[in-house]
Parts: C-alpha cells; structure tokens; sequence
C-alpha cells in the first residue's frame, strides 16, 4: 500500500501524509489557526520563546559558564541561541520594570512642580535643608561677631552685609529648593510670563551670542526643563534608551573579557559568554524584583544577592576559560572593575545627555 503524498501548506514540498512536520521547512502539516497558535507563533518567531529557552533556563541560573561552553563546543540547537536568549530577558526585563519606572515618573514630576515631599534616595528634601532660623538664633550668631569686630579688624559696613547675608538666606522657604538654576530666575520668569522669545529668554540664561547648534539646544532644554520642572521626565527619556546603551556596553565587556583571556580563542566566543553573562544578570534582577513585589525583602538581602552575581561571574569564567581559582578571581575582578568604574559610567554619562537633550 502506497503512502499518501501531500504538500505542504508552506513551502509545496510533497510529504507523507504520515509526517507531523515538513522535512524541508520545519512548518507543522496540519495546524488550525487558534488564538494560542497564533501567540505562541509571534512569541517563537520575535523572541524564540521555545522549549529551548525553558531547557536553558536552569542551567543559565544555577551553572555559570555552561551554556556558553556547549555552545563553542558545536552544541547549538540544543539551548536558545545567545543572542535570541539575550533580547528575550532583555524585552521582558525592561518590560517589568516600565509599569514602575512610568508611575514613579509622573508622581516625581507633579512633586517637583509643587516642590512637595520630593525624596532623593529615601531621604526627604525637606529634611536636607536647613531649618529656618528666628531673629533671637540671628542675633545670637552675629553677636560675638558684632562685639568684636575690632579686634577681627571686621568694618561696620562688612558687619551689615554679614548679618543682611544671614537674614536673607534664613528666611528662604527651604521647601522650595527641589531644582536650582545658576541664572537670573526673577528675570527669566518675567520674560516668560510676557511671553517674551526664546531667544530673549534663553540669553537671559547666560547663552552667549556666538552660541552654536550644541550649546543653543543645551540652553533650550534647560529653559524647557525650567518651565516644566521635568526631572521625571528626563529619567523615563534615560530609561528608555538604556536598551540601546547595554546593547553597546555588553560588546565592551567581551572585548576586556578578550583582552584578559587573549589567548582563549576569538573575540566571538568572548561575546557569546556575554551574551548569556547578561542575559543572567537581567534574568536574575527580573526575579529579584518580582519576588520583592510579593514579598518585601530586607534591603541587605537585596545588596547580598546583588552582590552574588560577581561571585557567579568568577564561577563562569573559570568553567569557561578552565584556569585556576585565583587566576579566574583576579581576572573577574578586573572585568568587573574596569566595567563599572570607567565604562558603565561613562556609557551612562553619554545616555543621560542624550537624555536631557532630547526629552
């Protein structure tokens, strides 16, 4: 008895009716067009959410530096491909975080355009500034000034100044200190509230005449962010081009991974070890940050397993690069070091000016 031959839906190979899959192509014989097909298709295709990214997940967590082995040693259809593992932590990583990153973006802005309550790592503005000082506590401080302003060698008329300073300074508002700008603010509030140019306005911010396209766009934003007190605003702009600066940073990282293990095979398989070193390190915060939203852990919790990942880093790159324990300690070290003293911060300086100027 003969086989029955069919086509396949996708490609016009003939197969076996038999077959479950094409052999040419890959694509399911027979699939009714489902809702879930459809997601799961658009999940597999975009993102290669498959069963190899659940058959990698526990050794990506739970044994440093395997993944990236097999994968140099030919085994590549096996787990997730790096780069696909990579841009689906990532995509899920920065889509958690938005929700919070979002909310606390427009409670910040309003607090600032009301100067109200604004805290700055946990700690309260107002509580920063100084607090008010009565004319008993001025009087108090100037006094032994005042008595002895012969003998300091102090004129009567410095004596003024020196207790017209205090005065004044005692009697700002120290709630209203949330943003600060090094420029005429009663001039420049009066040319907006005519509705003066910008050019006007912006001069009266000190921009000089020969300014060019960099410095007059500066001073636009910082008349924009003047007007609309949008701190808040700029940090969602700095979250939103994060993606793009990891997206750099993580082949930085393999070329220090590759000028430390120089002799450990091309800069390739560097950045296939970065590749999975950061989809663990988005992974790992991801977790952290839903376990935090059930249940509140201590912050030296937080600090300790934050920690952690470096001592997974040395793990790695010991069953990667198979040298010693010191050796892959100290070379660790550096990595990581060189990494977030002069690269991260630097790469963040660059993304928070891009951020302040195109927000």
């Amino acid at each position: 008895m003969e086989d029955q031959i069919s086509k396949c839906l996708n490609c016009d190979s003939e197969l076996k009716e038999q077959f479950e899959f094409c052999p040419n192509c890959g694509q399911k014989t027979e699939e009714n067009l489902t809702m879930g097909v459809l997601f799961y298709n658009t999940i597999s295709n975009y993102f290669s959410f498959d069963a190899r990214f659940l058959k990698g997940f526990i050794p990506l967590m739970f044994k440093p530096g395997f993944l990236p082995q097999k994968f140099i040693e030919g085994k590549r259809l096996v787990y997730l491909h790096p780069g696909q593992m990579y841009l689906f932590v990532a995509f899920i990583f920065f889509f958690v975080f938005s929700f919070t990153v979002t909310e606390n973006t427009d409670v910040l802005n309003k607090k600032l355009q009301k100067n109200d309550n604004v805290t700055l790592g946990g700690i309260p503005l107002d509580s920063m500034q100084q607090p008010q000082l009565d004319s008993l506590q001025i009087e108090r401080i100037t006094k032994p000034i005042k008595d002895n302003k012969n003998a300091l060698g102090i004129k009567d008329e410095d004596v003024k100044v020196l207790d017209s300073i205090i005065k004044s300074e005692a009697n700002k508002d120290p709630r209203n200190t949330a943003l600060t700008f090094d420029f005429d603010q009663k001039k420049v509030d009066s040319l907006i509230k005519i509705d003066a140019k910008e050019d006007d306005i912006i001069r009266a911010m000190g921009m000089p005449e020969d300014a060019g396209f960099v410095k007059r766009k500066f001073y636009t934003q910082m008349l924009k962010l003047y007007k609309e007190k949008g701190v808040g605003t700029i940090l969602l702009t700095l979250y939103n081009s994060l993606p793009i600066a990891l997206f750099f940073l993580l082949p930085i990282f393999a070329l220090i991974l590759k000028i430390l293990y120089f002799k450990k095979g091309p800069y390739s398989h560097h950045l296939v070890f970065s590749l999975y070193f950061f989809s663990f390190l988005f992974t790992a915060f991801c977790v952290l940050y839903l376990i935090n939203l059930i249940v509140d852990i201590p912050d030296w919790i937080d600090w300790l397993l934050f920690f952690s990942t470096f001592f997974y880093l040395m793990i790695a790159v010991k069953r990667f690069y198979r040298q010693g324990w010191f050796l892959s300690w100290f070379k660790s070290g550096v990595a990581t070091f060189l990494f977030l003293l002069f690269v991260a911060p630097l790469a963040l300086f660059v993304v928070g000016m891009f951020s302040f100027m195109f927000y």
